[in-house]
């Protein structure tokens, strides 16, 4: 016998027993969204690695260590995208979707990037996001926070709490970038290997590490706030100012720096401290420097992107799984000849009871061995038809989950019978 081939290290199965948690989160902010006037767009999962260098910057983990990326048979190098927001850019400036227009995006897919495996981290996940061009304002950073605020109250979710922060312009990053190298250089004596490396090419992402040994020399650093020019501030205190006038709480994070490196002005980041490590649900900020970075005329840009299965723990681990719909009825077929009779009666009830959930049986069985699927399956309903009510043209109707006699209905009544007991519409 052969070996048995398995998943990927990293790669996971998304079985039947979780979908009811990914429906409620795919549907619901699909029903979110657009009720915000966002629209679905949906990029190719591969794309030119120049995509990723260009926006995420080379000198960064994901593009350095955890992109998945290969030659093609010419000779390209291509890359499976390891975030969506530099293929919207690119598909809205190919599309000619951003230019000098107001847009609000929605996406969800898969991402890839070679990390350590862990809790709520793998190397093949699933992300929503939001996209909007061309809006200079504080206004639609407020109502990306708005959005996501909305979006865990559909859900039920506790425990995830905004931290904000301002990058400011990237005139105030490049003064802030001298002013912080100079802190770093006089004290690298105290510098991991990782920020040894980004002190020249990215340092701002010292800011963001998580190693222990470095958060007294990263409290103490010079803050970014401190830097901000006056336009920058201006448009910082309005958008805190937007979320004070709400319901929204929030802190304010002065080493919230983001881990890509196109973000300018507003960044923020919901967290939560029930997923360890891997915190952050849902993350973005503003970006106006990536449409001209990826060869579009200047503009605006914002957005935000959550994953997908950090949601689907919370749901489980918080008992806001929506239970799946029971079956409306489960069909028993009662002898060979029942086999075609049976799925031609399913079809013509599928058609004049639109919504109805029916399963019909099939591999046949015993009455016995068939109606405990029917029980199992948490049908309201048996309908059990065997080949003296195919002579007859009846089928006879069983009430499962009430105490109440089994009636036969002629098959040419069954949808009008059936209509007042589902409760359903046809």
């Amino acid at each position: 016998m052969p070996d048995q081939i398995k998943v990927i290290r990293g790669m996971h199965d998304i079985l039947p027993a979780d979908m009811s948690a990914w429906y409620q989160i795919e549907d619901g902010f699909r029903a979110l969204v657009e009720n915000y006037g966002y629209q679905q767009i949906r990029t190719p999962v591969i794309e030119k690695s120049a995509l990723f260098q260009r926006s995420i910057g080379e000198v960064t983990d994901i593009v350095e260590k955890e992109m998945y990326t290969f030659l093609d048979r010419n000779g390209d190098s291509l890359s499976m995208r390891p975030e969506n927001t530099a293929s919207v850019v690119r598909a809205g400036i190919e599309n000619g979707l951003i230019t000098d227009q107001l847009q609000r995006f929605w996406y969800n897919g898969p991402m890839f990037r070679h990390e350590r495996p862990q809790k709520g981290r793998y190397r093949q996940f699933y992300q929503l996001g939001a996209e909007t061009f061309g809006m200079a304002g504080a206004d639609i950073e407020a109502e990306l926070i708005f959005l996501a605020a909305r979006f865990w109250k559909f859900l039920g979710l506790s425990d995830i709490n905004l931290e904000v922060n301002s990058l400011g312009s990237s005139e105030t990053r490049r003064k802030y970038r001298d002013i912080l190298v100079q802190y770093l250089k006089d004290n690298q004596q105290q510098l991991d290997e990782d920020s040894l490396r980004r002190l020249q090419t990215n340092p701002l992402r010292i800011l963001d590490s998580k190693n222990p040994q470095m958060q007294q020399l990263i409290e103490s650093a010079p803050q970014l706030q401190d830097s901000l020019d006056q336009e920058s501030a201006s448009h910082f205190a309005k958008f805190t100012d937007i979320l004070d006038q709400t319901a929204v709480s929030y802190r304010i994070n002065t080493r919230l720096v983001r881990g890509l490196d196109y973000y300018c002005h507003t960044v923020f980041e919901w967290k939560t401290d029930s997923l360890g490590a891997q915190g952050t649900v849902c993350g973005g900020g503003r970006y106006d420097g990536l449409v001209s970075q990826l060869g579009g005329k200047p503009g605006y840009a914002a957005g935000f992107s959550m994953g997908i299965e950090r949601l689907v723990m919370m749901l489980q681990d918080q008992n806001k799984v929506q239970p799946d719909k029971d079956p409306d009825i489960y069909m028993v077929l009662l002898g060979e000849k029942t086999e075609i009779s049976g799925q031609v009666l399913a079809e013509s009830l599928r058609d004049q009871i639109k919504g109805l959930h029916l399963i019909v049986h099939s591999g046949g069985g015993s009455a016995k061995s068939q109606m405990k699927k029917a029980n199992k399956s948490n049908s309201k309903f048996a309908l059990i038809i065997g080949e003296s009510e195919i002579e007859q043209g009846t089928i006879n109707l069983k009430f499962l989950r009430e105490n109440k006699d089994q009636i036969e209905i002629k098959q040419n009544q069954l949808a009008d019978k059936l209509l007042p007991l589902l409760q359903i519409n046809s």
